[in-house]
């Protein structure tokens, strides 16, 4: 979800760029005496070389993909560790349990011979 906001925002932004526009207002006045307002706009294109466009989005998709590749990595040693903590609190609990069963076989020998 991240890399396509990004790539929409370096788009965005090498599209706007790409466009400039100036306006004029100009005032005269006539020789009867009333005053003409013309107001003109100008839209400047500037030369952007798509081929540099098209470099930094692929620059920026080798980045994200990359990234999500580290991603991926730290989830799977993150899910590595989590199944290597459950099996020892499993085995934990199985030395426990043994050693409570160990116990409650001792006090019934003691008080069979009480």
């Amino acid at each position: 979800m991240k890399k396509h906001f990004l790539l929409a925002a370096v788009i965005s932004l090498g599209l706007m760029s790409c466009k400039k526009s100036e306006v004029r207002v100009e005032t005269t006045e006539n020789p009867n005496g009333t005053v003409t307002t013309t107001t003109t706009e100008k839209e400047h294109t500037t030369t952007v070389d798509s081929a540099k466009i098209n470099a930094t989005v692929d620059q920026a998709k080798v980045k994200l993909d990359e990234a999500g590749n580290k991603i991926d990595t730290a989830v799977d040693d993150a899910g590595h560790t989590l199944k290597r903590a459950g099996e020892d609190v499993k085995a934990a609990a199985a030395k426990g349990a043994e050693k409570v069963e160990k116990g409650a076989e001792k006090i019934k020998e003691d008080l069979k011979k009480k």
